[in-house]
């Protein structure tokens, strides 16, 4: 037998182990919880811990004892303590980002940089990254709204009236600088537009993201008001 056959036929037996093996764990967290519902497991960076994948985010499960563990694992000092768990969940995010239907999104410029944007009319750090993208003319941005409205209850409002309006950059900008902060939006009875918040909200939740401001930078996830890691991810 040829080195080269057997080479393959170990990879391939190497393959068939692992996938058997993750089987096995996916049954063993079904039977020891069974009411999480997830999207993926697989080995983790550490010996015995698995990755598990949901809609809200990522846990690990060690099923050896039938344990969940919370928390980020981050690499020591000395390799500069990464945050492993926050990068996996970036590439996670990012697979995504093919999938949005920018269609459905505000569209505002035209610049070479495709900037996803998630915001809430009321977050104070959305606005903030609101005043620092409108100093730029490299970018092209889709913005779907996402009212928290545990928090801000007067930002459904708000948003309604963005994807009421005619001129939905220019709503967008009004509602951010603070114009409706002391009065009312005129009141919307567009039943699209409520169709379209509602879309808007299904189709960030179904992103995976949960709190705003949240970005896609050319592929690139970023969560919050980080205007030199945004940038970073600009086209040069």
């Amino acid at each position: 037998m040829s080195k080269g056959i057997f080479a393959v036929m170990i990879t391939a037996l190497l393959f068939i182990s692992t996938a058997c093996e993750g089987g096995k764990v996916e049954e063993s967290l079904k039977k020891d919880f069974p009411k999480i519902k997830f999207e993926s497991v697989k080995e983790s960076d550490v010996n015995g811990l698995y990755e598990v994948v949901t809609a809200r985010g990522i846990f690990y499960y060690y099923p050896k004892k039938g344990y969940i563990v919370g928390g980020p694992i981050i690499t020591k000092e000395s390799e500069g303590s990464v945050n492993l768990t926050e990068e996996r969940m970036g590439q996670i995010k990012s697979a995504k980002f093919k999938e949005l239907p920018l269609n459905k999104a505000i569209k505002i410029g035209s610049g070479k940089n495709i900037v996803v944007e998630f915001t809430d009319p009321d977050c104070p750090y959305c606005r903030k990254m609101s005043d620092y993208l409108k100093t730029r003319n490299d970018l092209t941005r889709y913005v779907f709204m996402f009212p928290l409205t545990n928090i801000h209850p007067k930002a459904e409002a708000k948003s309604r009236y963005v994807l009421c309006s005619q001129d939905k950059a220019k709503a967008l900008e009004e509602v951010m600088s603070g114009k409706f902060d002391s009065k009312d939006p005129e009141e919307c009875k567009d039943k699209e537009a409520f169709k379209l918040l509602e879309d808007h909200i299904n189709i960030t939740s179904q992103a995976g993201i949960n709190g705003t401001p949240t970005f896609f930078i050319n592929g690139n996830f970023l969560s919050g008001a980080d205007t030199k890691k945004f940038e970073s991810y600009l086209l040069k």
